[in-house]
């Protein structure tokens, strides 16, 4: 008997070789009617085409591994694959990919908590009031029912346009619809030299909220409330100079 032969009667019941076969394959048939028969003898093609036909059933493939994880299987396989490799590439080996691996996260997570999520710049200046002007008393009382309610953002973003308003009910800085938050604290540094880091903080902080996507906390509202207090009771520089230069000009104007 071939080898062929012997791996098909070892490898499958007698009942699936008669299925194997073809009605015209008789002398096939009449050799597997019973036990005491000679054994099948079946040449090397037939017999791989048979197993191949009888092995490719639906019944020898139903614990078989679904597509998901015959896929996860192979990532998991090439993963381990570029692992070994990069291992081998790596002074140490395995325990030396390692340690490069654990250096270059806690690099990325001190990173991440000095920097902080990347902040998105606004594409265009955005004005700093809406449409319906009010007063500074009426931002402040916003801000603070925010603040009472832990709304954060929006006690940062009343608080500072309470900042401004006041600026402009002062007249220290002049009411100009469309203005920015960066616009109205550059020009207030003029007048109020003595705030000027603190008042580009308060922007800063202003938009970081607004229109970086960044939140606010209890501290930077805090912030920019004692500012606001603060500027309240500052006189502005204005004045000082303005009396400094008069005798001057009234000398000049003698002269």
């Amino acid at each position: 008997m071939s080898r062929a032969g012997e791996l098909l009667t070892t490898a499958l019941p007698r009942a699936g070789i008669r299925t194997l076969l073809s009605a015209g394959d008789t002398s096939l048939l009449s050799s597997a009617r019973s036990a005491d028969d000679p054994p099948l003898t079946i040449g090397r093609d037939p017999a791989r085409e048979a197993a191949r036909r009888e092995l490719s059933k639906r019944m020898y493939h139903e614990n078989d591994p679904s597509l998901f994880q015959r896929a996860l299987d192979a990532f998991w396989e090439w993963l381990g694959k570029l692992f070994n490799a990069a291992s081998t590439a790596t002074p140490g080996g395995a325990l030396g990919l390692i340690v490069i691996i654990v250096a270059v996260i806690a690099v990325l997570a001190a990173l991440w908590w000095r920097l902080g999520t990347p902040r998105r710049r606004p594409t265009s200046s955005a004005t700093l009031f809406d449409d319906r002007p009010r007063s500074a008393a009426e931002h402040r009382a916003a801000a603070e029912a925010h603040a009472a309610l832990g709304h954060w953002n929006q006690a940062v973003q009343e608080r500072m346009r309470a900042l401004v308003r006041a600026l402009e009910e002062r007249a220290l800085l002049d009411v100009r619809p469309g203005r920015t938050a960066d616009e109205a604290t550059a020009e207030a540094g003029r007048t109020l030299p003595a705030h000027t880091d603190r008042l580009r903080t308060a922007a800063r902080d202003f938009d970081d909220v607004t229109y970086g996507g960044r939140s606010a906390t209890e501290e930077s509202y805090h912030r920019i409330a004692a500012l606001d207090r603060d500027l309240e009771r500052t006189k502005p520089q204005l004045a000082a100079s303005s009396a400094a230069t008069a005798p001057t000009t009234r000398q000049g104007a003698a002269e």
